[in-house]
């Protein structure tokens, strides 16, 4: 176990704080309610569409990017459904996604494009790299199982618009009274 650092080595709080709301401003894009369509491949090999949003919002005065994504079928039953929270280590001038999905969790690297992002998931031999491009109310992300001295494979596509604003998850705090 580490030893607790004396207040003199403690960053100030507020200044933690600010620098993770000045990292998350270039993120600010995502903010807001998004749906389109999706598909991806299950173990089967069969192709599965659905009807894919995402609602985006910041939250802890900003300091965080909080996502959910939801994935319909055709009859408008829920068959996929995530949580995800974006943060940024000033210390490591890092950014970390932080997912719930099928029933797994994790935390990943985040890296900012010119016009998205990429993120990337270690499984054994492979890696599973999600590609993301923002441009024009419009969000295309990717998903690609890259094994060893192999061409990548898709299994996964999202192609979403922005539906309109949100105040979610920031909204609706309980009152001290």
């Amino acid at each position: 176990m580490a030893a607790a650092a004396s207040p003199q080595e403690r960053a100030d709080p507020a200044a933690l704080i600010a620098a993770q709301r000045e990292a998350m401003a270039p993120l600010a894009y995502m903010d807001g309610v998004w749906r389109g369509s999706a598909w991806t491949v299950l173990p089967s090999g069969e192709k599965h569409d659905i009807t894919q949003t995402e609602r985006i919002g910041p939250f802890l005065d900003g300091s965080v990017k909080v996502i959910e994504g939801r994935g319909y079928d055709a009859t408008g039953k829920v068959t996929f459904n995530a949580l995800g929270v974006i943060s940024y280590d000033p210390a490591a001038h890092a950014y970390t996604l932080h997912s719930y999905a099928l029933g797994r969790s994790g935390d990943f690297a985040l890296k900012l494009t010119a016009d998205g992002y990429t993120w990337e998931i270690p499984a054994g031999p492979m890696t599973i790299r999600y590609t993301a491009t923002v441009k024009n109310g419009a969000w295309r992300e990717v998903g690609d199982r890259i094994g060893p001295d192999k061409k990548p494979v898709r299994f996964f596509e999202m192609n979403l618009v922005r539906v309109g604003n949100t105040d979610w998850p920031a909204a609706g705090a309980v009152p001290p009274r």
